[in-house]
């Protein structure tokens, strides 16, 4: 009961809660919106590409699916992207709802003519990560130490590998961007057999003087990037990514490919950066991401078929902080 002179509060009705979502998604165009951003981050300018339409209308759509819960915004330097919510694990009625209708239109393939957007987007980020990396391959460690010493998270990562490797018979491991080929050692000594993949000709050059210094002769180098491993029918019992996501077109590609490159029973450990606003890393480092949130990361983990294990986070006195995740390729996954 109320006292006198208060009003208890109003509670919405499933139809309050029901109607802006549905409204929302009530457009072909915003269910292909929702539909590409299964598993990347798009700006408005990216979505006005692939969709061949004005900003300003982009913008519309965008606001109305944002304010219905449908995305979320995320601030990479001076630019906005745009994701699906990362947070939907709740028993909420809105959150069911839009778990539905991202189950739905996911079942819906992808039209060409988007596929091939896609991957002239991804194109023009890997073209502009690849072109500092070139500018600045002899200053890489330089670069990188501005935000993250490689001790800092090389180190955690190779303690936690080693206690790994003591209970599994790691015979073949993958590390994703070695750069100068710094944490190539570690895991040379751990599996008989190690591949390093860079796309960057400039850094594996780096990466090759480290194995000839060090005596790796158990590592081969190779040029490309994931499709050029699956394309061979390479299978690993161990993939490493420090410190690569931030760099790359597509992260969610990534744990898609690797898990798709894991024999059953692997591992998939990655150092990376958690989400940030120091907009100088991208200018200054190459970065195409400012960091990832943990979610993030599980998310795309999980629909990859993977699932998360250990999880340490790293504060550096800069204000950055890394996470260093580990993901397993279970008998289950797909």
């Amino acid at each position: 009961m109320t006292s006198l002179g208060t009003t208890a509060p109003i509670e919405p009705s499933s139809a309050d809660v029901l109607a802006p979502i549905y409204k929302a998604s009530g457009d072909p165009l915003r269910l292909e919106i929702l539909r590409v951003l299964r598993r990347d981050t798009f700006g408005v300018l990216e979505l006005s590409q692939l969709f061949d339409m004005r900003q300003s209308g982009m913008s519309h759509h965008l606001k109305v699916m944002h304010k219905a819960g449908l995305l979320e915004p995320q601030r990479e330097g001076n630019a906005i992207f745009y994701r699906r919510p990362l947070n939907l694990d709740s028993d909420r009625l809105a959150h069911q709802t839009i778990r539905q209708i991202f189950d739905m239109v996911d079942r819906i393939p992808l039209p060409e003519h988007l596929r091939e957007r896609i991957h002239e987007i991804r194109s023009q980020r890997a073209e502009q990560s690849q072109a500092f990396f070139a500018r600045h391959a002899e200053q890489f460690r330089e670069q990188q130490e501005l935000i993250a010493a490689f001790d800092l998270y090389a180190g955690p990562v190779a303690n936690l590998l080693r206690q790994r490797a003591a209970r599994h018979d790691w015979q073949t491991a993958l590390e994703i961007g070695p750069g100068e080929g710094g944490f190539l050692p570690v895991l040379a000594r751990l599996c008989p057999q190690v591949v390093a993949l860079d796309n960057s000709r400039d850094m594996l050059a780096k990466a090759t003087r480290t194995c000839i210094e060090e005596k790796l002769n158990n590592v081969d180098l190779i040029e490309g990037v994931t499709d050029t491993l699956l394309a061979r029918g390479d299978a690993f019992d161990l993939v490493v990514a420090n410190m690569v996501l931030h760099h790359v077109p597509s992260p969610a590609d990534i744990l898609l490919d690797a898990a798709a490159l894991m024999n059953t029973g692997g591992c998939l450990v990655i150092s990376d950066l958690c989400s940030h606003d120091q907009e100088w890393a991208s200018e200054n480092c190459g970065d195409l991401w400012l960091g990832f949130e943990p979610e993030e990361l599980t998310a795309w983990a999980t629909e990859a078929g993977l699932t998360p294990g250990e999880s340490l986070f790293i504060g550096l006195r800069n204000g950055f902080q890394v996470q260093v995740r580990e993901f397993w390729k279970t008998s289950g996954s797909q």
